[in-house]
């Protein structure tokens, strides 16, 4: 009998989580769920452990005692540890072999570096830890052994499409940019669906509500990446991840609208070929393809319908209505410690929004202010990435709690 594979679900109780245990229990011969984290959603922390009894769990630090009288109750064998210290004892379990990081915003920054220094397979589905600290993770792989995974549906797709040998330097952190000539690579395209804001004006869009931020047309996400879907500074983050993680330069990276979301990004070559991933909007899929690796694996999901679909739509983002994509942009140029400022003031702003305290208009004005005062340096190690990290949450905090008008 084949030997069980162990995974630790980083961010079980969440939608990537979600989608990623889903893929495990069609596989439950061949994978094990040896480690699983939840903070604020204890209910369904618990729920999750007496089906798959793991070996280590974690939470936020507030629900320890709750964990420990409550959760763990009938579930021998499982070890509880809070707070970050959990994260990485999840991340870096012994019997882990794939990590699924699925923690939504920094937080979940050490536990992926913790992963990949340890040498595991990590399946990297949120954005910030390859956008804050995408050469250290890199680096990391490069001397670990680990192999780096991206499950988000676009880079994923990006992934998919390249030749064995360039995936080959992706999962071991050398990047594609030295070999990307070589290979015929030319240009990445990233395709946005344009949220749920794609067809309003800019001035009903600078007035909307968390309720309509939300309300994504195609994806169902947790609230803080659907505000970014709605801003695109999801497809902005994006940009900065593609260039961490496959060594290239912004310039190589375009951005465009595809409302059916069926085709999750594109490799043009030097011949002029272009080769996309098609599916199903579903993170089981490359949830599925992530896991398997270099095999295929079922995800639960039927193969699209082309015919139902009828056609593929295509435009350019309007940089106007959307300026977050400059914002991020102008960031990967810049590169150093601004892609880290970016993310910590969009992350401060969104949650404001979504607290109401600013309005949705004012997420980009936010991240614009703090970019314009923030001097560039370097992050080299992760105790920098995140000081710089804490310092610009702090100023954005402090700049809403003043209001931007003063």
């Amino acid at each position: 009998m084949t030997e069980q594979m162990g995974v630790a679900v980083l961010g079980a109780t969440g939608s990537i989580g979600s989608s990623a245990l889903d893929v495990l229990r069609l596989h439950r011969g061949q994978y094990k769920v040896v480690s699983l984290t939840g903070w604020k959603r204890i209910s369904a922390l618990k729920r999750l452990l007496s089906e798959f009894t793991p070996a280590q769990i974690a939470a936020e630090p507030e629900s320890g005692s709750v964990v420990e009288t409550n959760v763990l109750e009938g579930c021998e064998g499982s070890c509880y540890l809070g707070g970050e210290a959990g994260l990485v004892a999840a991340a870096t379990h012994p019997d882990v072999d794939t990590v699924i990081a699925g923690v939504s915003g920094a937080a979940g920054l050490q536990s992926t570096l913790a992963a990949v220094e340890a040498g595991k397979r990590v399946l990297i589905a949120n954005k910030e830890p390859l956008v804050m600290c995408g050469q250290l993770l890199r680096d990391a792989a490069s001397g670990s052994g680990a192999c780096l995974m991206p499950i988000d549906s676009e880079h994923n797709a990006i992934f998919q499409c390249l030749p064995l040998e360039l995936q080959r330097d992706v999962t071991s952190g050398r990047g594609i940019g030295s070999r990307s000539a070589g290979a015929g690579v030319s240009q990445i395209t990233l395709t946005a669906s344009g949220g749920p804001f794609l067809r309003t004006s800019a001035a009903e869009i600078s007035n909307a509500t968390p309720a309509q931020a939300l309300a994504h047309p195609t994806w169902n996400m947790g609230p803080k990446i659907s505000v970014d879907s709605a801003t695109l500074m999801n497809k902005g983050l994006e940009l900065i991840e593609a260039c961490s993680l496959f060594g290239l330069d912004e310039s190589q990276i375009d951005i465009i609208i595809h409302p059916q979301s069926v085709l999750h990004s594109m490799v043009g070559f030097n011949d002029g070929s272009l080769i996309g991933q098609m599916g199903n909007p579903d993170m089981r899929i490359p949830i599925s393809y992530g896991l398997g690796y270099p095999d295929r694996v079922s995800s639960g999901i039927a193969t699209m319908d082309l015919a139902e679909i009828g056609q593929l739509d295509f435009e350019r983002p309007d940089l106007e209505r959307f300026p977050s994509l400059i914002l991020a942009r102008e960031a990967a140029k810049s590169g150093r410690s601004v892609p880290i400022a970016l993310n910590a003031a969009n992350e401060i702003a969104v949650e404001a929004f979504l607290d109401r305290r600013i309005a949705f208009g004012e997420i980009p004005e936010v991240v614009d202010r703090i970019l314009q005062n923030h001097k560039p340096s370097e992050a080299s190690d992760l105790e920098q990435a995140v000081d710089i990290d804490l310092e610009v949450r702090a100023l954005a905090s402090e700049m809403i709690r003043r209001g931007l008008s003063s």
